[in-house]
């Protein structure tokens, strides 16, 4: 088989038409799908073969999805027109190498009549390639849910507008954009990549997201939240999240040898996308992690709970919400604000932005950069013009 033909590295076809390969399932039969703007010679083309059908919902020519027929379309148009099949044979990312534990616990959950799962293959995929646990647990209950809301359809007749009808359900329904785009992300995945069909729904929009600022909290409430926590296992969840930038799945991750304290750092592992990194380690919070320590004597995990398993992500939350409402802060704080918290505020003492990108695990600065919008280290010293104003 050919490689497909890339536009960009075979300039001298500048002026030839565009194929655009895709996957289209009819009748339960995969089949490869052809769009293209209206060019007769391709069309000519097509309806000679005699193995090509229109298709009038996907504005495109389709055939059977065969090795054969794939060499086929590969050959017959080279140097007749380009064939774009960027997304045709576009791979998923496959985590870090280690399968999630809760996989396992997801097969074995006791069933409720009535009701509908993610099929034994959607968990099977999602475990042999890898992903993170809270990703799992994302597109599990996400596609639950939308298999759940079409119980009337069989799964393999579900049609883009199907989606595109239900996307338009959750904004009617004050759902978020990352809502809305999660939800996509867990349908897509079983149609494209568990059942082969990547680029199946392209034509759906995808929700933009609002660019929204991260809320963050000032350096005395901080502070406050962690004098107000007497529990010393708390108050180290509590400071960890904040002085080291951890996302709470990162927290619940931990491990006790992560805490590395001859070199002062902690060891991140498998965090967002299965990136490893190192964070800061506080000597102050060192201090409490070896009180705490002391009395908890955990086995694995940093934190655990109390029948010795990994800490629950609700505990974390509840933890933190706690801290706030004894330090007296009105807000609806959430530990991901103490991450957001922990970037405004190094940003605003002057922290090298390629430093706190590092930190927190940012692949470019450009994701960093949004806590500019946040630090007021630089408005400070700005006097609003009503001041200069002759208003006594």
């Amino acid at each position: 088989m050919r490689t497909p033909i890339d536009p960009e590295e075979e300039p001298q076809y500048e002026r030839l038409p565009v194929i655009n390969l895709m996957h289209i399932m009819l009748q339960q039969k995969k089949r490869i799908g052809l769009s293209f703007t209206q060019n007769a010679d391709i069309i000519r083309i097509l309806e000679k073969d005699g193995r090509f059908e229109w298709n009038g919902y996907y504005h495109a020519y389709h055939c059977l999805n065969t090795p054969k027929n794939l060499s086929w379309i590969m050959e017959t148009f080279r140097g007749i027109a380009w064939i774009n099949g960027k997304k045709f044979f576009e791979r998923a990312y496959y985590g870090n190498g280690e399968p999630p534990k809760l996989i396992e616990q997801w097969r074995n959950r006791e069933k409720e009549k009535g009701k509908r799962y993610a099929p034994k293959e959607y968990l099977d995929k999602l475990e042999a390639k890898c992903y993170s646990e809270n990703t799992c647990r994302t597109y599990i209950t996400m596609f639950e849910r939308f298999l759940n809301a079409h119980k009337e359809i069989a799964i393999m007749h579900i049609q883009e507008q199907d989606i595109v009808d239900y996307l338009r359900f959750l904004k009617t329904d004050g759902k978020s954009m990352s809502y809305m785009n999660q939800m996509l992300n867990s349908i897509k995945f079983y149609y494209e990549t568990v059942m082969g069909m990547p680029n199946r729904f392209y034509q759906i929009d995808r929700p933009k997201k609002k660019k929204v600022l991260p809320k963050v909290l000032s350096e005395e409430e901080v502070a406050d939240m962690i004098k107000c926590t007497d529990n010393v296992k708390h108050r180290c969840i509590v400071s960890l999240l904040y002085s080291a930038g951890l996302r709470r799945s990162e927290l619940l991750n931990l491990e006790i040898k992560d805490i590395d304290s001859k070199r002062m750092v902690i060891y991140v592992r498998d965090a967002k996308q299965g990136k490893d990194r190192h964070t800061l380690l506080s000597e102050r919070v060192l201090k409490d992690l070896r009180v705490y320590f002391k009395e908890y004597r955990p086995k694995k995990y940093l934190f655990e709970s109390p029948d010795g398993g990994q800490y629950s992500h609700t505990s974390v939350t509840n933890v933190v919400k706690r801290a706030a409402e004894w330090a007296g802060i009105q807000k609806n704080v959430t530990p991901h604000m103490l991450r957001h918290s922990f970037a405004t505020h190094l940003l605003e003492h002057g922290t090298d932005i390629r430093y706190i990108q590092e930190l927190l695990g940012h692949n470019s600065t450009m994701t960093t950069e949004i806590y500019t919008h946040v630090a007021v280290n630089q408005i400070k010293d700005i006097q609003s013009p009503i001041n200069f104003l002759n208003l006594d």
